[in-house]
């Protein structure tokens, strides 16, 4: 049987791609608590294609 716990994967994206108008998108999968952290959570992390660490925003 499978756990019924409060944490579940969610899917940062980068903010300042978009933007840039550079080919791709930088993605990062990570787990949050859902029951401690309702709100959607912001990360820096590192951007491959632009070369630089940039805000990754969670999203649905």
């Amino acid at each position: 049987m499978a756990k019924k716990g409060n944490r579940i994967q969610v899917i940062l994206e980068c903010t300042e791609q978009k933007t840039s108008g550079v080919p791709g998108m930088s993605r990062y999968i990570t787990t949050k608590n859902r029951k401690n952290t309702t709100a959607r959570i912001e990360l820096k992390k590192y951007n491959s294609f632009l070369k630089k660490v940039t805000v990754h925003k969670e999203i649905k």
